[in-house]
């Protein structure tokens, strides 16, 4: 399932203009891909759940998908901000990335199963390796390779979580690189 979307969702908050501020600093030093999104997640998690955060728009769902409102994308593409609105039961496919990615919990809950990807040279499915529940305030940063997920809303209310990614999300429309449609082992 592709996220529903909203680009420039309405305007950016003062919170969120300083954040962006903040983020531009880290990813205009030219660190490498799993430091940045480490620094990023940094300038994130002090501004997890402050409720000046995101506009009511930009806090509103879809009662068929999880929505996607990108906030803001850099001029010369080097990143995006994503607000992801959950409604209860709403998740992701399996799927990777085209960029490093930092999210975070912003209201709610969310639930995250990650994989391995394990090929025999003719054939291939997917590990569960892991399974992680984010509460508000938590905050992931990872680049590809390895960034195999899915993420759910498994909470019986709305989820939000802002996502930084190294790529512009307004251009592509998604930072899904890849969905996974391989067979999925069980938690070893």
């Amino acid at each position: 399932m592709t996220p529903s979307a909203t680009v420039g969702s309405d305007r950016l908050t003062e919170r969120m203009t300083a954040l962006v501020g903040e983020i531009r600093a880290v990813v205009d030093r030219g660190l490498p891909p799993e430091l940045t999104a480490y620094l990023v997640g940094e300038r994130l998690a002090p501004h997890l759940g402050d409720p000046g955060l995101l506009t009511a728009a930009q806090r509103e769902g879809d009662p068929d998908r999880y929505r996607q409102h990108v906030l803001h994308a850099e001029d010369d593409g080097g990143f995006s901000v994503v607000a992801l609105v959950w409604l209860p039961g709403q998740q992701t496919p399996i799927h990777d990335h085209v960029s490093w990615c930092v999210a975070g919990v912003h209201q709610g809950q969310e639930s995250e199963t990650r994989y391995r990807l394990v090929s025999d040279g003719r054939t291939a499915h997917l590990v569960e390796t892991e399974h992680v529940v984010g509460p508000a305030g938590s905050v992931a940063a990872f680049a590809p390779p390895g960034d195999i997920h899915l993420v759910r809303n498994a909470c019986s209310s709305t989820a939000i979580s802002i996502h930084v990614y190294g790529a512009d999300v307004a251009r592509l429309g998604t930072s899904i690189r890849r969905v996974y449609r391989l067979p999925a082992d069980e938690q070893r």
